[in-house]
């Protein structure tokens, strides 16, 4: 038998399971694809929010994608929670010689709004990350840290995208999903435009949104698919996902990565 596509996922664990290494990896086998990771660091982490996080060493992080990449292989990378500069800058530096499609999600705070990104980490990400990434996929919070542009309206998501080309990537995925309306994305390389929208959804149960959109996107490059084709499929897994998403703890639950599977 042959082996399905390999995807690896570079981010932090969620002990909560909604978001982080583990909705990657939901997401990953949802797709089709043969997940693998490498954790960054742990958290300690339910339905109401991060109660604290600890980075692994920088040579723990080598080792792993080391281990993975040397054996097994890869076809497209996606890096989620890194922490502090230097593991910015060491995953950066891996990155260079893979020679696979990079999915960035530059995850800098919980859906809570706990902090998940060292202050000092944001300028690493902008030097050494995003020149590496194929794609990039902030939410507007995150536009806001690593740009400095306030988005209020679909204008200023193409001011934000306009900015995070100019920081290296080959694309820029900019989610608009907490502005009022449809839930809008951009996704664009400078030249070409695509707007992605989807009917805002009643449900408060949504945590691991752009981990899971930001994974399914790596997927589909495992697969061979263009930019604006992946990024198509993930907007549609995730906007069922959030869909499907249930109840879990006291806080806000996940969305549901195998709403798929329960239909059948």
């Amino acid at each position: 038998m042959q082996a399905p596509p390999r995807v690896l996922t570079v981010a932090g664990s969620d002990s909560g399971g909604g978001a982080g290494i583990q909705a990657d990896l939901k997401t990953m086998l949802a797709l089709g694809t043969h997940g693998m990771s490498v954790v960054t660091a742990v958290t300690a982490q339910n339905s109401l929010g991060v109660q604290g996080y600890w980075p692994l060493p920088e040579e723990a992080v080598v080792r792993q994608y080391r281990s993975v990449v040397d054996d097994i292989g890869v076809q497209a990378v996606k890096t989620g929670m890194l922490a502090t500069a230097a593991l910015v800058e060491t995953v950066a530096g891996l990155l260079e010689d893979t020679g696979v499609p990079v999915v960035v999600d530059p995850v800098a705070a919980s859906q809570h709004g706990d902090s998940l990104l060292a202050g000092d980490a944001l300028q690493a990400v902008r030097r050494k990350l995003f020149p590496a990434a194929t794609v990039v996929t902030p939410n507007l919070a995150e536009v806001r840290l690593l740009t400095g542009v306030a988005v209020a309206d679909e204008a200023g998501m193409r001011r934000a995208a306009d900015e995070l080309l100019a920081l290296g990537p080959r694309w820029a995925l900019v989610k608009g999903g907490h502005l009022p309306g449809e839930a809008a994305d951009l996704l664009t390389d400078g030249r070409r435009e695509h707007w992605l929208r989807a009917p805002r959804l009643d449900n408060r149960h949504t945590h691991g949104t752009g981990c899971t959109l930001a994974s399914a996107v790596a997927a589909r490059l495992a697969f061979g698919d263009g930019v604006p084709e992946a990024v198509a499929v993930a907007k549609e897994y995730v906007t069922g996902a959030i869909a499907a998403g249930f109840p879990l703890g006291a806080g806000l639950g996940p969305v549901d990565h195998g709403y798929r599977m329960r239909r059948g």
